[in-house]
């Protein structure tokens, strides 16, 4: 089974992501990628472009193409890979090219996810952990970037092989890891 966490920065992957690797040792779990990128010198978040994404993009192409014999956990899925290209195309950041390349590994990985929770930025603070954006802004802009991907099925191009396998996730972390149990029948 492969599962991917999604939604913008700060809105509890990484905490849910904690909880999931108690209750599931056998499971596989990949911690990152854009602070993976970071590491290796690449500007991220605002500040990314072509070369960011592209290597942001093979990571996440390097995750959904695992072991389908094992069950993994992703921090992040190819949704984040296209949101956050998409809005560094909209801001000049990122050429149309790596924008089309993004939609397409979107369409082909996509289909590749079993589950994918989608955490849903409602009452959730963003805290200043010295690597995030703290821009609102940004934040605010990538959450209704998010929205009109999950909402509208004409938001992309190709085949649509993953919408109906999110599962959107409000509420306490509590609230929240009910409906991952529940989900994935933990």
């Amino acid at each position: 089974m492969l599962v991917g966490f999604t939604g913008a920065g700060c809105t509890g992957k990484s905490t849910l992501l904690n909880i999931c690797k108690q209750l599931l040792p056998d499971w596989n779990f990949v911690d990152e990628v854009t602070r993976k990128v970071m590491r290796d010198g690449l500007k991220i978040n605002e500040d990314g472009d072509n070369l960011t994404q592209l290597f942001i993009l093979k990571e996440h192409l390097n995750n959904h193409v695992v072991n389908e014999q094992d069950n993994w956990l992703l921090d992040r899925c190819i949704l984040d890979g296209y949101v956050y290209t998409k809005w560094l195309n909209e801001q000049g950041s990122v050429n149309n090219w790596v924008l089309t390349y993004a939609a397409n590994l979107l369409s082909m990985l996509g289909g590749r996810l079993d589950v994918i929770f989608y955490t849903e930025p409602d009452d959730i603070q963003i805290v200043d952990d010295g690597e995030r954006s703290i821009n609102s802004k940004f934040r605010n802009d990538i959450v209704k970037i998010y929205e009109n991907l999950l909402t509208n099925t004409c938001s992309t191009p190709g085949e649509d092989t993953w919408r109906h396998k999110v599962v959107r996730l409000s509420g306490d972390v509590t609230t929240r890891m009910n409906m991952i149990q529940q989900t994935l029948k933990i």
